[in-house]
């Protein structure tokens, strides 16, 4: 349920409403708009049919919200959302801002390997014009014998990396227990696509009050990603980011099926920004840029591209991943579609 108040609503008659929300046994979310100041209602709507909750002094409207996922609906929040990424202690005052025509340009590796081979590949990525740097720790494989990543040493190399170049890191957690230890080092936290339904950790991170680019589930529909995202909103947190990354079919062509629909379907939906992944949707080099480039011009938020010097000698996932050459030349096509789009790369 969405209660809109009036223009001239006041401070205590907000407070007031907020806490007759509380009274009734619901979760009241504040939303100050340009023009107009709402209040988010998350609970059972059928028992508040009896409450003439437009009595309360500055409501001007009751309404129900027909989604299921409220808060991250356009009929909570009309206007896009923009998630700011802060860049580390080390670089005060600078953030990266996605959506509301703002783009996130994310590239990395797969895993951080080591400090060394990092560096290199952040160096690279920023000169070509990327704004975020992912580098996984924590590594969900499909086999127990494969990499599974450097664990808190990992995470103490993309901070480092990080904070040499400038740029926010993103990293993957995996279980509600690494939130401690990925908060400490990360300026977003990366929920994959086998965790988009983990609830317990998507509570976790609800608490906190750092972005998180939550990725949808390999069988998810849009509708399970909206669900998804809306148990990291009604924890607090709405610096959500979603992310398509691809979806299982029965094409073996490539790794998942791009479901680029997703972007505009999203869109119309919600209110949250939503950045496609072809690296992991194609799982081929040579399809990411067209994917990019498609990405771009479907409306995306930004794009997530894997990126690592020697994809032969990679640790995980070489065979999807571009060359930095690859990837700055890939960059500037995207940043003249991004003109053409209206939008802008910080």
């Amino acid at each position: 349920m969405i209660i809109v108040l009036r223009p001239d609503v006041t401070a205590e008659q907000i407070d007031h409403v907020l806490e007759r929300i509380a009274e009734l046994g619901f979760k009241p979310h504040l939303s100050r708009g340009e023009h107009r100041t709402i209040v988010g209602v998350i609970g059972d709507d059928s028992r508040l049919q009896a409450t003439p909750l437009s009595a309360i002094p500055g409501v001007e409207q009751v309404l129900p919200v027909l989604k299921p996922f409220k808060l991250a609906s356009r009929e909570m929040h009309p206007g896009d959302s923009i998630v700011e990424v802060p860049a580390g202690d080390a670089h005060p005052g600078h953030t990266v801002k996605i959506g509301g025509g703002h783009l996130a340009m994310i590239a990395g590796p797969c895993a951080v390997e080591s400090a060394e081979i990092l560096d290199d590949i952040a160096g690279k990525v920023k000169a070509a014009g990327a704004n975020i740097l992912r580098g996984g720790a924590f590594k969900p494989r499909t086999s127990p014998y494969s990499f599974q990543g450097l664990g808190e040493a990992g995470l103490k190399i993309l901070r480092e990396v990080g904070d040499k170049h400038g740029l926010p890191v993103v990293t993957e957690v995996m279980d509600p227990r690494q939130v401690e230890v990925v908060h400490r080092y990360a300026d977003m936290f990366q929920i994959g696509a086998r965790n988009m339904q983990n609830f317990d950790l998507l509570k976790e991170v609800g608490q906190t009050r750092k972005p998180v680019l939550l990725k949808r589930g390999m069988s998810a529909t849009v509708k399970d990603l909206l669900m998804s995202a809306e148990y990291i909103l009604s924890e607090g947190n709405l610096g959500v980011v979603l992310c398509e990354r691809g979806v299982r079919s029965f094409e073996d062509s490539t790794r998942n099926m791009l479901d680029m629909s997703a972007v505009p379907n999203v869109k119309g939906q919600s209110h949250l920004p939503i950045i496609v992944d072809p690296s992991h949707a194609t799982g081929r080099p040579d399809l990411i840029p067209p994917m990019a480039r498609a990405a771009i011009a479907a409306g995306a938020d930004g794009v997530h591209v894997e990126v690592h010097s020697c994809p032969e000698k990679a640790l995980s996932d070489g065979p999807q991943a571009l060359l930095p050459g690859q990837y700055a030349g890939l960059f500037q096509d995207m940043r003249r579609l991004a003109e053409v789009m209206g939008k802008c790369i910080d």
